[in-house]
């Protein structure tokens, strides 16, 4: 078969993309537990400004992650209207608030594209790469940086050898 004719294998990725404000941004479908609609959290005292606080999910303590306060674009008054997406990475569960869940996609490996070198720490740290689709611009969330307890344990300083 000449190789013209050859096709090449080339990986997928499966995504689902959801909106904060005007924006749209997209997690790997495998950390997706499930979606569900709003239901008011329990405030923690002095959780991190980014935490809306603890849901009960049927049995589990779930911590609600303002997915726009923690990447820095305003904290989110929720509403009926708004969604958590519950995702589990690296052995924790967390729900992440935003305001809807847009589409699944497949996409080919190679349509992600890297980060921009920004002068932004917050894009650097929590966006994994940025895919072009029609006239969208969706940036794929590193869902592991977003986490409070993976944030501290990457700020820790590493333990003395003995």
């Amino acid at each position: 078969m000449p190789d013209t004719e050859r096709k090449t294998y080339s990986p997928t990725l499966e995504f689902i993309t959801f909106h904060i404000g005007e924006e749209e941004y997209c997690v790997d479908i495998m950390a997706v537990r499930e979606i569900r609609g709003w239901t008011r959290a329990t405030a923690l005292p002095h959780a991190p400004h980014y935490v809306s606080g603890v849901i009960n999910l049927r049995g589990t303590v779930l911590p609600i992650i303002d997915l726009a306060a923690r990447l820095g674009v305003g904290a989110t008054e929720p509403t009926s209207r708004h969604v958590i997406i519950v995702l589990q990475v690296e052995g924790q569960v967390v729900g992440l608030l935003a305001d809807a869940v847009s589409d699944i996609m497949t996409v080919k490996a190679e349509e992600m594209h890297a980060t921009p070198n920004v002068d932004s720490e917050t894009a650097k740290l929590f966006v994994k790469g940025i895919l072009a689709v029609d006239e969208r611009m969706i940036r794929q969330i590193d869902v592991a940086k977003v986490f409070p307890a993976q944030q501290q344990q990457d700020a820790a300083p590493p333990a003395a050898a003995a």
